[in-house]
């Protein structure tokens, strides 16, 4: 029963692991496409740009000052930078969270592991429980 809890306890760890795993690829693929975006707006003749307004609608915008970027850098602190500096800082944040996501992805695979050993003893467990209370035949 021991074991049955453990593997009970690992499995909601696991998940919670893949939930961090999900958080950090949609971070990551949030700051690409503000990249991609800001590099987009430089590129851009008439600075304009499509931005989204929420519940899937969009609109074009044309933005005033498209090297003076508005970014946030943690605990609800917001700085101003240039263009070329917005793009590094968030180089940077996708580079933390590729780190990070290699890091709990190596965790995962550790429980993972000691899921699937936990899983074979109680199988094997289960196997000599069925021998042991299966009729012997008679020779």
């Amino acid at each position: 029963m021991m074991l049955q809890q453990y593997l009970k306890d690992y499995g909601q760890q696991a998940e919670i692991f893949v939930e961090q795993l999900n958080l950090l690829e949609n971070g990551r693929m949030e700051a690409s496409a503000a990249i991609e975006a800001l590099e987009a707006m430089v590129a851009s003749d008439d600075n304009t740009v499509l931005l989204q307004i929420g519940g899937g609608a969009s609109v074009r915008a044309k933005v005033l000052e498209p090297e003076k970027i508005l970014v946030a850098i943690g605990a609800e602190v917001v700085v101003e930078r240039s263009n070329k500096d917005a793009v590094e800082f968030l180089k940077g944040r996708i580079m933390e969270m590729e780190a990070s996501q290699k890091r709990v992805s190596e965790t995962l695979e550790k429980l993972r592991a000691q899921m699937t050993e936990i899983t074979k003893r109680l199988e094997y467990g289960y196997q000599q429980s069925q021998q042991m209370g299966a009729p012997q035949e008679e020779e």
